[in-house]
């Protein structure tokens, strides 16, 4: 016996039985399908999403550009 009761035999049936529903090219999809649902799900719980990073990123990268020509307040017309 293993898995609590279930035989070799019972897991096979059970597979064939699963690739007959679903067909094989769905069985292939359903491996990424899901590793983006944990991604996504692990995105909704830190709060950030990849827009956010996005925008973070860009601020930092081309920071504000000085005054052209600064104000003095020392000159008279």
């Amino acid at each position: 016996m293993g898995l609590d009761g279930l035989s070799i035999w019972h897991l096979l049936i059970i597979f064939a039985i699963v690739v007959v529903i679903f067909g094989t090219g769905r069985l292939r999809t359903i491996g990424p399908d899901l590793g983006k649902a944990i991604r996504s799900f692990r995105e909704a719980l830190s709060g950030e999403t990849t827009d956010a990073k996005k925008a973070e990123s860009s601020k930092n990268a081309h920071p504000a550009a000085p005054d052209a020509q600064p104000e003095n307040k020392d000159r008279t017309p």
